[in-house]
């Protein structure tokens, strides 16, 4: 059966609490980086102000960001980017009392268990996961061609020769439209291409080089000395891995700096400001995103992308979020510090890849 997406149902803005619902109080920013008091904060969710009397979605919405009114539109700023001035929606309700209207039913939901007691209710290790897997292939497909998909990978894709080649095959073959990562899984994958290890040990084998915790340095300097990572693939004749497929199919990358970094290599966000603007504008794209193995880079990324997309069109559509991680506690974190539409899959990396790969016959 071919993947459709889940239908977005609009609020019916007739109904009586609509009509009623005052505008929105709007206030000047005090100051550069400051909001005023009361400020509204965002959520995860579709949320709509009333603004002259005409409800408006927030379009590009992002978790903890502030709206402002701005030519008759709804702009989402973080609160370093607001400028003294700007039209700030205060208001703490969510129910149209105050002409804001948060939304969170607008995609409906699978049935719910009727039993108030069952069994295997969360995601753990001993969950089962064939129907989540069976389902991403068919939204994979579907996103290849109709969406935007995002990747967010931690170093221990890179480890391992097989989930490394699975991932360079499922970026060749479409299904990836960006990647947001650290230093690490940059370097790694290099090591991995230029001298066949991950931290010196082989990525087939597992086996220690000698000096070969060297590798990795040797890696980041001799790219440094090329200036980019780009040249440095080109310098060195490198053929294979993540980045470099990255580099030839035109995907964008993201590194994001960390204060561990060795190195780093050249494309590294070494300013974790703008770190945040370049991963937020592959964000704003996204219309499904894919965490592996990297706790904070998913916190961070599950913060900012919101439930929903507005689209060209003037439809909305569902965002689709996984995070997959060999600890329960990962998977289910995101749900505690908001992403309350994030899906888990409790596994390795290695073996995740390994089978999406197979899985979309790349």
């Amino acid at each position: 059966m071919a993947f459709q997406l889940e239908t977005y149902t609009a609020p019916d803005f007739t109904r009586p609490e609509f009509r009623a619902a005052p505008d929105a109080k709007l206030i000047p920013a005090p100051k550069d980086g400051v909001a005023p008091e009361g400020y509204h904060a965002l959520s995860i969710f579709p949320e709509y102000f009333k603004i002259d009397g005409r409800w408006l979605l927030a379009e590009e919405s992002r978790m903890d960001c502030v709206p402002v009114i701005e030519d008759g539109r709804v702009q989402v700023r973080e609160f370093r980017n607001l400028k003294q001035g700007d039209k700030v929606v205060c208001g703490r309700t969510e129910r149209c009392e105050e002409g804001i209207f948060v939304y969170a039913e607008g995609f409906g939901g699978e049935d719910s268990v009727s039993e108030t007691f069952a069994f295997r209710q969360g995601h753990s290790r001993e969950s089962s996961f064939s129907r989540d897997y069976d389902e991403l292939y068919e939204l994979l497909r579907y996103e290849r061609d109709h969406g935007n998909i995002l990747w967010v990978a931690g170093p221990a894709v890179a480890f391992d020769h097989d989930a490394r080649d699975a991932f360079s095959r499922v970026i060749a073959g479409g299904y990836a439209h960006g990647l947001l990562a650290g230093n690490a899984l940059a370097t790694h994958d290099l090591e991995g291409a230029y001298l066949g290890t991950a931290l010196g040990q082989d990525i087939y084998t597992q086996r220690h080089h000698p000096n070969g915790h060297y590798n990795h340095l040797d890696t980041i300097n001799r790219a440094r000395g090329y200036g980019s990572v780009g040249e440095f693939i080109r310098g060195e004749g490198i053929g294979n891995g993540i980045i470099y497929s990255c580099e030839t199919h035109g995907v964008p990358y993201v590194l994001a700096g960390s204060i561990r970094d060795d190195g780093p290599l050249p494309p590294v966000f070494g300013n974790v400001y703008e770190a945040q603007d370049a991963m937020r504008a592959c964000v704003k794209k996204a219309t499904t995103v894919i965490c592996m193995a990297t706790m904070l880079h998913t916190i961070a990324v599950g913060n900012m992308t919101p439930s929903y997309r507005a689209l060209a069109d003037g439809t909305v559509r569902k965002v689709y979020f996984y995070c997959v991680d060999v600890s329960e506690f990962m998977v289910n974190k995101l749900t505690d510090r908001g992403s309350l539409s994030s899906r888990g899959i409790v596994t390795n990396a290695q073996d995740f890849m390994v089978n999406i790969a197979n899985g979309l016959g790349v």
